[in-house]
């Protein structure tokens, strides 16, 4: 029995509602095994809308921030249990429609970067065309309803240091070290003054956890503080990471 009026009313139906219009109404929950442990995740008709730890405050606010019933589902969502497990959720949809337009825009920029590499807030805001609005982008991403998945745990400082974390800093740490991150080494760089690397072989400069920044052998990699610093000495910006032309924090 559920512990919603409105569905208990369907249910009083003298034909069962039909899946589509429920669907339109509830949201259906599952209970899956991540990263961080064992998590509630919510979706919709349009794609995951809610995930965070599971336990008893978990449903309760979901239904807090959408308004929507729930039911439990069957099973999980096609693609949900390998996204967790891999940090690549290609192929998943999500329900961001209780986002802003400036929220929603943040996290698909999140969703483009890739394991194992980080990315600034500055990034992010010049990605989305909002290059002053740094602060902003770090708030939305606190309010990430669907981390793990859109991994705002990629995003960090344009210092070197991590940043907050929905679930903390510890956490984004540990997820970061285990997709192979190379944060000690982006770490030891920010400290010296260097945010951007670059081959001398290619002329392209990168961040450095780019995957490409990584391939660069000692004796060819070059360090700039900021990318006008690279472009003055004839380096261009990695297509794949796009560094952004900003001064680091």
């Amino acid at each position: 029995m559920s512990d919603d009026p409105l569905l208990e009313r369907l249910a009083e139906l003298v034909t069962d509602a039909p899946p589509e219009l429920i669907d339109r109404i509830a949201a259906r929950w599952v209970t899956v095994e991540g990263p961080v442990g064992e998590m509630f995740v919510a979706y919709t008709d349009q794609g995951i809308a809610y995930v965070r730890p599971a336990g008893a405050d978990a449903p309760r606010e979901f239904r807090r921030r959408f308004g929507r019933p729930l039911l439990r589902a069957a099973r999980p969502p096609a693609g949900l249990v390998p996204a967790l497990r891999t940090g690549r959720a290609t192929g998943l949809r999500f329900d961001l429609r209780e986002l802003s337009g400036f929220q929603a825009e943040v996290l698909r920029a999140a969703q483009t970067i890739p394991r194992g590499e980080v990315r600034p807030y500055a990034w992010i805001a010049r990605r989305i065309n909002r290059p002053r609005a740094v602060r902003a982008v770090g708030t939305a991403l606190a309010t990430n309803p669907v981390p793990l998945l859109i991994p705002c745990h990629r995003v960090t400082r344009s210092d070197g240091s991590l940043g907050e974390y929905i679930f903390g800093t510890e956490t984004k740490r540990r997820l970061l070290r285990a997709e192979n991150a190379n944060l000690d080494e982006a770490h030891d760089l920010a400290r010296k003054g260097v945010f951007y690397v670059g081959s001398d072989t290619t002329g392209v400069v990168c961040y450095p956890t780019c995957h490409h920044a990584r391939h660069i052998t000692p004796p060819h990699r070059k360090g700039f503080r900021t990318i006008a610093q690279a472009e003055t000495a004839g380096y261009r910006p990695c297509r794949h990471c796009q560094p952004a032309a900003v001064e680091p924090a």
